[in-house]
């Protein structure tokens, strides 16, 4: 089976998961979903990415490991407690900047400032199942956007599936993105922006 061949992992992931597990995080992306961002990251030469939910920084770990000297990551979250992880273990790289804000004003901000991206990884509730439409206005046109935990987890409360299929159905339905669903990993979603589309004011939507 090809999941057998386990990925292998950039060399701060083993100090990350050490950390993580001290704390008793939970909610990190896994090797598997990482080998996929690194491999998504290294199609972007000179790209702009965006992480929003660093978590403890395994999966910007992975990014990093995918990207090119010239690109650039920024990863936004609202706690503290464990982005202090990621940035003990990843700060040393210029090319990720650590951004401790709520993920709704952040993408609102990057929005005001016609920011645009060349992947997002959304891994958090705002621009996922919150803020969904502001943070597919960051991709620009051949960009990517991609979720995780698409399929039932150990840890989801009872009423969190509801929300998963609706937010498959507002992607799937969108005429402006190619959609892969793959069950696979955790349940991933990449969806490649294919043209942007006009609004009724004739803006770009």
């Amino acid at each position: 089976m090809l999941d057998a061949c386990k990925p292998t992992p950039p060399m701060a992931v083993a100090a990350i998961e050490r950390e993580t597990r001290a704390v008793g995080f939970t909610m990190a992306s896994d090797a598997w979903t990482g080998s996929l961002l690194r491999s998504l990251a290294a199609s972007k030469p000179g790209g702009l990415f965006l992480e929003l939910g660093t978590g403890t920084g395994l999966a910007t770990a992975w990014l990093l490991d995918g990207m090119d000297e010239r690109s650039t990551l920024l990863s936004v979250d609202d706690d503290e407690a464990v982005v202090s992880i990621a940035r003990r273990n990843l700060a040393h790289d210029a090319r990720v900047t650590f951004t401790v804000a709520d993920g709704a004003s952040q993408i609102a901000l990057l929005v005001a400032e016609h920011r645009s991206f060349d992947l997002i990884f959304a891994d958090t509730w705002p621009g996922k199942y919150t803020h969904l439409e502001e943070a597919l206005q960051l991709v620009r046109v051949g960009g990517l956007y991609v979720v995780d935990d698409m399929l039932p987890q150990a840890n989801w409360p009872d009423d969190h599936p509801p929300k998963v299929e609706s937010l498959v159905e507002a992607l799937t339905s969108r005429p402006d993105f190619h959609v892969a669903t793959l069950s696979w990993s955790t349940g991933l979603i990449l969806a490649t922006r294919v043209r942007r589309v006009e609004s009724p004011c004739g803006a770009a939507a």
